[in-house]
């Protein structure tokens, strides 16, 4: 199962265990973080396409933590006029593992089982 969400006005393709590089988000680290804008979800087989966003779906994960990537190196130069500039930039992420999908079916199955337990307690008291 994975979903595409949107965020930071992007898109990522997760799954529940992978850990996520996300523009920097303003979460304390250790926290959970719901994605409610799901644009598509794939579960064995049976994808939903959202307009735009997949109704009643949403994905959770927890911050592992905020850092920044490794340098990058901007040089600008005109020819023939002696002028140059040399500048570096690091872009802040968060990383982000996705702990769980879920889906308003998954939802609904699992109040389905908990009420036949109900029920079968029930009869065998």
């Amino acid at each position: 199962m994975y979903a595409i969400i949107e965020s930071c006005g992007k898109q990522y393709k997760v799954a529940e265990g992978d850990v996520v590089f996300f523009e920097k988000l303003d979460v304390e680290e250790g926290k959970k973080i719901t994605f409610d804008n799901v644009v598509l979800v794939s579960d064995d087989g049976k994808v939903q396409v959202g307009n735009p966003y997949v109704k009643g779906v949403s994905v959770e994960g927890k911050v592992v933590s905020h850092g920044k990537h490794k340098k990058i190196i901007v040089f600008k130069m005109k020819a023939k006029k002696n002028e140059r500039t040399k500048q570096g930039h690091r872009q802040p992420y968060t990383k982000i593992e996705i702990t769980s999908i879920k889906t308003s079916a998954k939802k609904a199955a699992a109040k389905k089982a908990e009420t036949k337990k109900e029920v079968a307690d029930a009869k065998a008291e």
